[in-house]
């Protein structure tokens, strides 16, 4: 086996981190947002699970507005129907999530109980394809994990509605946060 040179071996990173080899600042910066918002959303879970329903509704008006623009930009009358129920359906929803923020988030927990269990029972099937293999017991791991994520959700159900959603999207900044920051510091060690 040859070694590589310092040569090959940026000309690999290069290749491996792409554009995003020509900006480490503004990825390093982007890591340290995303970690300030997790660290403030995991302080204050119950404030970001509600501005983050408000931010979903903003989303569902904006698409219902586009989708009516669309529809109405459509030719054929069930084209065009189709689209403006959707379109109504969105805003409808979004207006919804507005004016009923609780029960919207609610609904979002229970969502996410259901793809728990949902993910679980999926990884327990695969598991169980693939018995014949050693590393099957990480797959039932998996999956035992997911069954147990979905019944701590429903075990504190609905008042973890209140806060679960904004803990899981702060630990989902931190992870992305942490993750831009480490990437825009190995494009960063290219330039030098």
């Amino acid at each position: 086996m040859t070694e590589l040179s310092v040569a090959q071996i940026k000309e690999m990173r290069t290749a491996v981190l792409g554009a995003a080899a020509k900006v480490p600042g503004a990825l390093i910066g982007l890591g340290i947002l995303f970690i300030v918002l997790g660290m403030i959303g995991i302080a204050g879970q119950t404030l970001f699970s509600f501005v983050s329903i408000n931010i979903l509704g903003i989303f569902l008006v904006a698409g219902g507005i586009l989708q009516g623009a669309h529809a109405l930009k459509s030719s054929g009358w069930k084209s065009m129907g189709v689209q403006l129920i959707l379109a109504v359906l969105y805003v409808v929803a979004g207006i919804y999530t507005w004016a009923f923020p609780i029960p919207a988030l609610e609904v979002i927990t229970l969502w996410l109980a259901a793809i728990f269990f949902i993910t679980g029972f999926l990884r327990l099937i695969s598991a169980f394809q693939h018995r014949h293999f050693q590393e099957w017991f990480w797959l039932v791991l998996s999956s035992a994990i997911s069954f147990l994520m979905g019944a701590l959700i429903m075990a504190g159900y609905p008042e973890s509605s209140l806060w679960l959603p904004g803990l899981l999207i702060a630990i989902e900044f931190l992870l992305q946060g942490w993750s831009l920051l480490f990437l825009g510091l190995a494009a960063r060690s290219l330039t030098k």
